[in-house]
């Protein structure tokens, strides 16, 4: 049977970060805070858009 090779990348990414939490706890707080941070400026930039089209697309 082959492997699937998705399944394989999801593993090989989950050991690697127990790896980051495990060894250095204080980094992989920061880089859980740099996602979120990432990801609330683009949701932030979404609803942006979404006003400037409610609003008529108008400058």
């Amino acid at each position: 049977m082959a492997v699937n090779s998705k399944k394989i990348a999801v593993y090989v990414l989950v050991v690697f970060a127990l790896y980051v939490i495990i060894t250095d706890p204080k980094t992989a707080a920061d880089y859980v805070q740099i996602g979120f941070e990432g990801i609330s400026n683009a949701a932030q930039a979404v609803g942006d858009f979404m006003t400037w089209i409610a609003n008529g697309a108008q400058d």
